[in-house]
Order: structure tokens, then C-alpha cells, then sequence
């Protein structure tokens, strides 16, 4: 993993204000309890066992709450017989019940990241998720239960692989939902030696595990949905094969470039992050260099891990935050408005903080303000290293105008409490019109930080329903006008680190009490909105406008 090695830059005086968001680890009494496994939690042989996984937060059977999704790996040697993903599903009291097995997703292996989306539009959402060896696709019946279609959905890979991240998109806009997959690595156990073996490698000295440099690139693919539950590998002749590879981790699909066709960002480790601009025929052409979010601003790979995308700058344009190695800054990326971002890591202050390996993040309001935060986790990779194996969660309070400033110690012990965090996932689990975050820690339970946001602010959510678009909306792009102020979002089917948020879209509004909404479809239909009242979640058809509401309320 590459560290630039660089130092932090220097604070500045704090700007004093209030922030009234406070959060508290409530997953124990909620009942999220079974630990997530990742090897042995003293030592690490390989690569495999110290990427940790994703979760997601989505309504699995639209009863109108999010259930938690977290992934788990195993343990070589001595695999826990119990170690599985688990599905929590939501009581709507605080608490959720474990219905993996009742749901048909017990399965142990070594997972790493989710995809949540409804590929045959029938109303539920479906799941795709990457293992070390073969993906696997979970349609949703519609009962509260699961069936694995990977192999007649034709996804089954002829070779294991490392799969990583992975997202829904539709890249044609036909209505269907297509699927891309990325790779991290070739990896041969028996071809790769252990801490202390002969050819090992090293860190500050002490044996380690090796990876992901010095072992073959993994490589990514493009799977086109054929609209009868079956899909088609579209990886070469969509041009998605032309780059060599690269330790590909996090996938977001996107519309960067404001031409209402989604393209797809590939945070990569040690190895230029890929930016594959959307062509409109069918195939893509890989631009990260040339579009500013390949490198650091001097020229260098980072360890990329994690992706956020969000409009901090208040534009209407979506930016990118990726996250990296400890030693090293992550990498904040403004966008122009036609796609070609700017490096502003030093000017918005977020090169202040370094001491950390930053692993899932998103650009999320943390305090309804209207100016969306950046929150991430962290954690080592090195469990001997015990001094930077366990780390504190990490806040950055947007001041506006693309500036940030650390919160140190305001904001609750949830915060401040010491995990070896992977993913995470942003969502109001418990419907009081805040935002809620779910992660994934290594051989840990999770951890469920409820926000107790106080103060006067107001916020609005919106659930998009398509029609001629894909069922899930994956794609749409909304637009919130609100006082002197406008925010661009889009449903997105996987961010942070290899996770999916609640695909309800949250804009908090500050002190303005209604919002001016514009959404651009993935069909490209285009409903506007005007002066709908905050404090509520409204649901909106395609071409149909509000069909539904429900007043939430900050308790």
C-alpha cells in the first residue's frame, strides 16, 4: 500500500462554532452483536485477511426502515463455523432482529463488498456481493428471503477471484440495471509467503504480509443486463479492458461530467484510480489522469481505499473525496462542472489530519447546517503494530466555500472510541430525520452510531421510484434549491468503502423551511418541484410527482 510519507499541514484557529450533532454507539442494545471476522486478530499472514468488508443500509422489504447488511470474512487455520454475512432487519423500535438464515444468506467465505439495487425491476431490492473466489447474486423473492442466481443470471466466473467493488448502473440507459465488478488481485496462497517466512516482506522493519504491490494486478468487468434476468460479459467490447489493471477497490458510478450518463470511478491502491467517462454508444474511455483524480496533486499513487461523492462545494456538481494511507492525505477533488477536477486537499484543510489509515467516508450533513460534512473510519492493516492498529473515527465540519475543519473531541465517545474500522453506511435507521452510520469494524461487532442531533434545523429526504428508469432510481440526479443555496445528489449503488447507503436522499436545509426539488431521471425525464415543506420524506414517481409523504421528526 503507497504512503506518500508526507507530513500533516498546519491548523488553524478553530472557527468556534456550534455543532450540534453528537453520536452514540447504540449497536449492542440494538442487537447487532455477532463480530465481523477478517483472520486472526493478533496476526495477519495475507492480503486477504486485512481489507475488511462493506454494509449497506436498504429496505429489504419496503416496509418503509432501513436493515443493516454487514459483510464478514474468515479466518485461515481455524474459521469461526458461524462466520457469515448477516442481515439485521429492522423492528422499528431501535432494535434489530438477526434473520440471515431465515433470509437464505448464510454463506461463510471471505467477503468484501455490496452492491444493492433492483435488477429485474419487481419492486425489491436485490444484492450483489464479491468474495475471494466466486461473487455471488441474491434476487429478493419478496418475502423477506433470498436466492442465489449467480449461475443462471450467468455471473459465474470460470476462475476464483478477488472480487472488490461492484456497483449497479445503467450504463445504456435502457431501463435495466447493468453491473460493474472490480478485482483487486490475483492472489495464490500457496505462491505468496507469510510474515517471517523466506521472501516475506516488511514495514517500518517488522515483518508483514505482502501486497498489494509484487503481486499481479486484479482486472475489472462490465456484465450488460439483458432485461430476462440473465446478463451478458460486455468487458471488452465496451472498452472497460483497455487500462493494464490495477488494485482496484471501491467502484462508484456517477454522472461526473454533466451529460446525464453514468460513469464509473475506481479508487485503486497503490496503482492510478480509473475514471471511466460513459461514450453514450455503449462503451467507455478511461480518463483519470487527464481528469485530475488518478494521482496525488504531485504526480504520485496513492493507497486508494474508500470514495465519497457529494456536492461540498454547493454547486450543483458532484465532488470526490478518496481516501489512503496513513502518512499521506486524502485525496479532495473538486469538480468544474464538465468533469475535470481540481486537487484541493491543502486549501480545504483536510491535509491536517495524516495520522490515520482512512478507510470508509462520505460526504454526508452530519448537522441538517445545508452544508454537507465529511465524516470517515479508520484503522491499520498491521495487527503488530498495535500503536496504529486501533483508531478513532474522523470529522470534518464543512465552513463553506470548500473549506473544512477537524472536530476534535465534540461530537460524542462513539467518535473518539478506538476500532479497526473497514466500511460504513449512511442512513436514518431510526426515521427522526437525521443521518445515522453503520461500520464495519475487523473482528469486532459493528458499530451503529446513532446521531442525537439537536438544535432547529430543517432537512428533507426524498425516495425516487422509476418507471421508464430503472425501479431503483440508480442514476437520478436531484437538485435542491433552498434559500441562497443548491445541492446536487444522486442515487448511487455503492460508496465509502465497498458499501451502500440508504437510497433515500437527505439534504439538510439550515433554517429554511421549504425546498425547490428538480429531478433528472436516468430516461432522462425531468420532474421539477417547487416549495415542498421540510421536515418530511416524500416519495416521488417518475412522472408523477409526489405520490406519498410522511412527516419524520428529530427526537
Amino acid at each position: 500500500m503507497a504512503s506518500r510519507g508526507v507530513p500533516p499541514s498546519p491548523r488553524k484557529k478553530p472557527a468556534g462554532l456550534p455543532f450540534h450533532a453528537r453520536f452514540t454507539d447504540v449497536a449492542d442494545r440494538a442487537g447487532l452483536k455477532e463480530p465481523m471476522v477478517s483472520g486472526h486478530p493478533d496476526r495477519i499472514g495475507y492480503v486477504i485477511e486485512s481489507m475488511g468488508c462493506g454494509a449497506a443500509f436498504f429496505d429489504c422489504d419496503n416496509g418503509g426502515w432501513l436493515d443493516a447488511l454487514v459483510l464478514s470474512g474468515s479466518r485461515f487455520g481455524d474459521p469461526p463455523p458461524r462466520a457469515t454475512n448477516r442481515l439485521y432487519k429492522n423492528n422499528r423500535d431501535g432494535t434489530f432482529s438477526d434473520v440471515t438464515e431465515r433470509a437464505g444468506l448464510f454463506r461463510t467465505g471471505y467477503a468484501y463488498g455490496v452492491t444493492v439495487g433492483d435488477y429485474n425491476n419487481d419492486g425489491f431490492e436485490d444484492l450483489f456481493i464479491t468474495y475471494w473466489g466466486q461473487n455471488a447474486l441474491y434476487r429478493n423473492n419478496g418475502d423477506g428471503t433470498f436466492t442465489d442466481v449467480t449461475k443462471e443470471a450467468g455471473l459465474l466466473s470460470p476462475h476464483p477471484r478477488f472480487g472488490s467493488g461492484c456497483a449497479f448502473l445503467d450504463y445504456d440507459r435502457d431501463g435495466y440495471l447493468d453491473l460493474f465488478a472490480s478485482n483487486y488481485l490475483a492472489f495464490q496462497m500457496d505462491s505468496v509467503p507469510r510474515p517471517g517466512e523466506a521472501g516475506s516482506c516488511l514495514y517500518e522493519g517488522v515483518p508483514v504480509y505482502c501486497g498489494p504491490r509484487g503481486l499481479p494486478y486484479g482486472h475489472h468487468s462490465l456484465y450488460h443486463n439483458n432485461g430476462d434476468g440473465t446478463f451478458t460479459d460486455v468487458t471488452a467490447p465496451s472498452g472497460i479492458d483497455k487500462p493494464e489493471g490495477g488494485y482496484g477497490l471501491t467502484v462508484v458510478s456517477a454522472d461526473f461530467d454533466n451529460d446525464g450518463w453514468p460513469d464509473i470511478y475506481v479508487a485503486c491502491d497503490s496503482t492510478p484510480s480509473l475514471l471511466f467517462r460513459n461514450n453514450h454508444d455503449g462503451t467507455f474511455t478511461e480518463q483519470g489522469i487527464e481528469r485530475g483524480v488518478a494521482l496525488s496533486e504531485d504526480g504520485l499513487e496513492q493507497a486508494g481505499m474508500g470514495v465519497g461523492v457529494g456536492d461540498f462545494m454547493l454547486n450543483g456538481s458532484l465532488d470526490i473525496i478518496k481516501t489512503h494511507f496513513s502518512q499521506d492525505t486524502p485525496g479532495v477533488y473538486q469538480n468544474d462542472g464538465a468533469g475535470t477536477f481540481r486537487d484541493i486537499t491543502r486549501q480545504s484543510g483536510l491535509a491536517v489530519e495524516t495520522r490515520y489509515l482512512w478507510w470508509g467516508v462520505g460526504i454526508v450533513d452530519l448537522d441538517n447546517d445545508g452544508k454537507p460534512d465529511i465524516f470517515a473510519v479508520t484503522g491499520g492493516v498491521y495487527p503488530v503494530l498495535r500503536g496504529t492498529y486501533k483508531t478513532p473515527r474522523v470529522i470534518f465540519r464543512n465552513l463553506g466555500e470548500g473549506q473544512f475543519e477537524q472536530l476534535l473531541g465534540p461530537c460524542g465517545p462513539a467518535v473518539d472510541a478506538l476500532h479497526t474500522s473497514r466500511g460504513c453506511a449512511f442512513g436514518d435507521f431510526d426515521n427522526d430525520g437525521d443521518v445515522d452510520i453503520l461500520v464495519v469494524n475487523q473482528n469486532e461487532p459493528p458499530s451503529l452510531l446513532r446521531n442525537d442531533l439537536t438544535g432547529a434545523n430543517h432537512w428533507i429526504k426524498i425516495k425516487l421510484i422509476g418507471t421508464k428508469s430503472n425501479r431503483s432510481a440508480i442514476g437520478a440526479r436531484v437538485t435542491v434549491r433552498y434559500g441562497d443555496k443548491v445541492q446536487a445528489q444522486e442515487v448511487l449503488s455503492q460508496s465509502s468503502y465497498l458499501s451502500v447507503n440508504d437510497g433515500r436522499l437527505h439534504f439538510g436545509l439550515g433554517p429554511v423551511t421549504a425546498a425547490d426539488i428538480q429531478i433528472r431521471w436516468p430516461s432522462g425525464q425531468k420532474d421539477k418541484l417547487a416549495a415542498v415543506p421540510a421536515d418530511q420524506l416524500v416519495w416521488v414517481t417518475e412522472g408523477l410527482g409526489i405520490t406519498r409523504t410522511q412527516k419524520l421528526a428529530i427526537r
